[in-house]
């Protein structure tokens, strides 16, 4: 599977819901982080520790790319402030398929992560990943308030 499908997969598993920046951020990072292998073709997503945890522009990159192919939908945030990302009704179709290929429980690990992420409020979503991946810390300027 290239990043793009592995991409594709995630926002699909949201069913056309969109994600705000950190959460596919951290939804593509748990699912390679714990799935290696899943992606087996072409160039992998490397995250860096960033201001609010592990960061790859790329995803970026490939969910612009899926939306010029018609499979996503990039829109401004209520806000303006940033973007969404959202599976169109084609990529939902699509990464439907990709996440069918899988073996159940991988097909389910990225159902699960794609709900988890999107139930967390930033805040809680960032100090999850902290304490699962300290490492991924290094560079954060996230004030956790919430403790």
């Amino acid at each position: 599977m290239t990043r793009r499908d592995l991409l594709l997969s995630i926002l699909a598993a949201a069913n056309g819901q969109p994600y705000e920046p950190v959460q596919v951020q951290k939804a593509t990072f748990l699912v390679l982080t714990n799935l290696p292998w899943l992606l087996d073709e072409g160039p992998a997503f490397a995250f860096e520790p960033y201001d609010y945890g592990p960061f790859d522009r790329a995803v970026y990159a490939e969910a612009e790319q899926l939306a010029r192919d018609g499979l996503a939908v990039v829109r401004p945030s209520a806000s303006g402030r940033w973007k969404t990302y959202a599976a169109s009704e084609m990529g939902v179709a699509r990464g439907r398929e990709v996440l069918n290929g899988l073996a159940p429980q991988f097909a389910r690990y990225i159902d699960d992560i794609a709900r988890w992420v999107r139930a967390q409020e930033f805040g809680n979503l960032v100090r999850s990943i902290y304490v699962a991946y300290p490492s991924m810390r290094a560079n954060s300027v996230f004030v956790d308030h919430g403790h």
